[in-house]
């Protein structure tokens, strides 16, 4: 097949998934998008936002459309010309529009609905099967079935225990949610998809694109708190002043805290550049795996 027919399908396709994942996001039960145990009647109640045509329909159907052109870039070989993998294609078109899902609804509402990560966990088993059926790029092909099945049960373990073992230092010792259970069950989910090599992938570009927002982030908090400190410095009442602050911030509701920026976007993200990217991965990783005596 001539390889410009492989990118109009990947751009159709992602601007179909693009655009159902928008429609979609608006038709969400307001209860899957609220925290646990929030109801219309609690007081602090806020409408859970949705995603609008503009900009974040068109940020949808951008990061589809990059995503499916990406993996026919860097999969093809690997995927479709040279051992075609349905089972992992599938996948991959699978799980991209419910990450994307993830980043929304953790950016706009601080939630990572558990629907959302069972979705996720089930293209983890499909990813699961397809290793054992279509064969890995990670392993040969004599390996034992149970090889590569155990790679991905074991990443979702780790990555899961892991964030669940940040938010319980975190409540023990700092008296606060470090890690949030969404967190937790969304690293559980894409450990099935990303494996053990693939999981190290993931914490690198979660931390790394984390940092890049949380900069700005934090000049911003820096520029507010001197602001405050001004407006307090130049009250006649600064003690007055310093408790209308308070209010104003106790006020807020915690998904529109300013402060506050969401992991699970970051962990989505991760996944999927490890799952369009894979066989690059594969190729940069050999000769270190190879090595570390890691390559079955």
């Amino acid at each position: 097949m001539n390889i410009a027919l492989y990118y109009v399908f990947a751009v159709v396709a992602g601007i179909l998934a693009g655009a159902l994942v928008t429609w979609l996001f608006g038709k969400f039960p307001d209860k899957w998008l609220q925290d646990y145990g929030v109801t219309p009647q609690d007081p602090d109640y806020r409408p859970s936002k949705r995603m609008r045509p503009f900009p974040e329909g068109l940020i949808a159907v951008v990061f589809c459309v990059a995503c499916y052109c990406v993996t026919i870039f860097f999969c093809r070989n690997a995927y479709i010309e040279g051992q075609f993998r349905p089972m992992h294609l599938a996948v991959i078109f699978l799980v991209i529009p419910v990450l994307l899902l993830v980043m929304m609804a953790d950016k706009l509402n601080r939630i990572i609905p558990d629907q959302f990560t069972i979705y996720i966990a089930f293209c983890g088993v499909l990813s699961v099967l397809s290793d054992v059926f279509e064969g890995s790029v990670w392993f040969t092909d004599g390996v034992k079935w149970y090889v590569p099945v155990l790679n991905k049960v074991i990443a979702s373990l780790i990555g899961g225990g892991v964030i669940w073992l940040i938010g319980f230092l975190s409540i023990t010792f700092l008296g606060r949610e470090g890690m949030g259970m969404g967190d937790m069950w969304l690293l559980f989910a894409t450990g099935l998809i990303t494996g053990c090599y693939g999981l190290v992938v993931l914490i690198y570009v979660s931390i790394f694109s984390a940092l890049i927002f949380a900069i700005p982030l934090l000049i911003r908090k820096r520029k507010r708190i001197a602001a405050e400190k001004k407006r307090i410095a130049e009250s006649p009442d600064p003690r007055k002043e310093k408790l209308k602050i308070q209010r104003e911030k106790a006020a807020i509701h915690f998904a529109e805290d300013p402060d506050y920026m969401a992991f699970g976007p970051f962990l989505a993200l991760g996944c999927a550049v490890f799952a369009i990217m894979e066989p690059f991965f594969f190729e940069k990783m050999l000769d270190t795996l190879n090595l570390l005596g890691v390559y079955f």
